[in-house]
């Protein structure tokens, strides 16, 4: 069985949908950061290096344990020189 239909599975069961849907913003920024950060070839360490803070930081914000401050995510934007785009809408998929 592929993710894809594990998930639609999982999300039938309310608790699971509640809490998949209360972590959605960190896994969101955690792909995001991911992603930005391997398209300028960083591993963590160099990346806490260049925002001047801890390699660890930079773990939990990729494994979505912590939710960044606006603050951090204008940190990040400027040190992975590209632009920060916050907008409120609904997720196309869940």
């Amino acid at each position: 069985m592929d993710w894809e239909t594990h998930r639609k599975i999982l999300l039938k069961d309310p608790e699971f949908r509640k809490v998949y849907e209360g972590t959605r913003l960190e896994y969101e920024i955690a792909r995001a950061l991911i992603r930005a950060r391997i398209e300028k070839h960083l591993t963590q360490a160099q990346l806490a290096q260049k925002l001047n803070t801890r390699q660890s930081v930079i773990s939990r914000v990729e494994n979505a344990q912590t939710t960044p401050s606006v603050s951090f995510l204008k940190r990040l934007a400027q040190v992975l020189n590209t632009d920060l785009i916050i907008k409120f809408g609904k997720y196309s998929s869940v």
